[in-house]
């Protein structure tokens, strides 16, 4: 079972245009900061926002392709949502919310309620098919869509911000429940969410869409390790800079340089980790080959780290400790010398 995709969605002053290819052995998490399009993709997916132009096929099965005119609608798709906001009718208890999606196939409605209890079962819900969703916590009415949208046995499930709605003392329990439940679903799994870490935890493999676009796609590990933008570098915490190469002299976009061992020549992105940059009260001794006198424009503590932004040749983030922060008289306007060992610079192509 596969997903095959080439999805081009118009709106004023948006485009999306977007491939991807999903098996059935793995979990992808479509991830992005908002407006990026995450959700038009999982809307023109499902059949719920029409392609301009593309190509969707499912398991075999051609659900849209706009040069041969074919274009399945939502209901005939053999696709199960879980929405943002659940969407659960509010009238209808546990049991009839996911007996709804039955129904709608032409299941009577004894034979749906008998399946749809089955699921309530499998999702350890079976004493709340009465309730209605008014009843339930966060975490409960999330299982009871997930199970709403497993009970048709879709060949895709897609899941948009599946934890977004869900307080942060039972996100990360609901988070481990959630990933046991899709490791047991046989179909395609997609998983759009902006939330970096629910992305982590939850997929095999990230897509990252900015602007309409897909700007870096591969395993978690990967992505972290070599971010290719600076959304992606702000998520992992690191420093991300783009230039031109030529040996082990990088010339930035910009203007400035970094100087790094290994650089090679061409178009490279070059990572600081924030605990490489080290800050000074006065020009440091020694012969540092990354040196530049800068102002700090933050100072962020986080716990036992402090993040202090600095910007002048370079923005760059260091971390430093709090102890630092008191020694060095770190303040936002304050001038400091920021050095990087060149050692310390990670390189990889652009």
């Amino acid at each position: 079972m596969s997903l095959a995709a080439a999805v081009c969605v118009e709106y004023p002053g948006f485009a999306l245009d977007v491939e991807l290819a999903i098996g059935a052995d793995e979990l992808v998490a479509v991830l992005g900061p908002n407006g990026a399009g995450k959700s038009t993709l999982l809307a023109a997916l499902a059949g719920l926002a029409p392609l301009a132009r593309g190509r969707i096929e499912l398991d075999g099965r051609v659900l849209a392709d706009t040069a041969a005119g074919i274009d399945v609608p939502p209901e005939g798709r053999p696709i199960g949502v879980v929405f943002q906001d659940y969407l659960l009718f509010p009238h209808l208890s546990a049991l009839d919310n996911v007996a709804f999606g039955l129904r709608c196939r032409g299941l009577s409605r004894p034979a749906a309620r008998r399946q749809a209890r089955d699921w309530l079962q499998r999702v350890d819900l079976t004493e709340y098919a009465a309730a209605r969703p008014a009843r339930l916590s966060g975490g409960q009415a999330q299982r009871v869509a997930l199970a709403r949208a497993l009970a048709i046995q879709p060949a895709l499930l897609l899941l948009d911000e599946p934890l977004a709605a869900l307080d942060v003392s039972t996100r990360a329990a609901t988070r481990r429940e959630l990933r046991e439940r899709l490791d047991a679903f046989a179909g395609v799994k997609l998983v759009v969410t902006h939330d970096a870490l629910e992305a982590i935890a939850l997929a095999d493999r990230l897509i990252v869409i900015e602007q309409g676009r897909v700007v870096q796609s591969g395993a978690p590990a990967e992505v972290t390790a070599r971010p290719r933008s600076p959304w992606v570098a702000d998520l992992v915490g690191v420093n991300l800079f783009r230039g031109r190469a030529a040996g082990e002299r990088i010339q930035l976009e910009g203007g400035a340089t970094l100087l790094a061992p290994g650089a090679g020549d061409g178009e490279v992105f070059a990572v600081v980790h924030p605990r490489a940059v080290a800050l000074y009260r006065t020009l440091p001794e020694g012969t540092p080959r990354n040196v530049w006198r800068a102002r700090i424009d933050g100072v962020d503590r986080d716990g036992a780290r402090v993040r202090v932004r600095t910007v002048g040749p370079l923005a760059m983030v260091a971390e430093v400790t709090p102890a630092a922060v008191t020694a060095l008289a770190l303040d936002q306007g304050g001038e400091v010398w920021v050095s990087v060992k060149a050692v310390e610079i990670t390189t990889y192509p652009a």
